[in-house]
């Protein structure tokens, strides 16, 4: 169940702050076993990091997308 908590906390509002959860969370879903509730959460999470990248990337002016 913790790992479910983590995937929804609140994410780091900053680009630079993103991409670095989003370093670490691909470094936690590479050393998670295969399929693990570890390894399905971290993926889970990257999904979401990856959205809010995106939605700040689209906001700059020019955006970057």
């Amino acid at each position: 169940m913790a790992q479910h908590d983590a995937t929804q906390a609140a994410l780091p509002q900053t680009r630079d702050e993103l991409l670095a959860l989003h370093r670490e969370t691909r470094r936690r879903r590479n050393q998670a076993t295969h399929g693990s509730g570890e390894h399905v959460a971290a993926i889970d999470l990257l999904g979401r990091i990856e959205v809010e990248i995106a939605r700040i990337e689209r906001a700059m002016d020019p955006p970057l997308g």
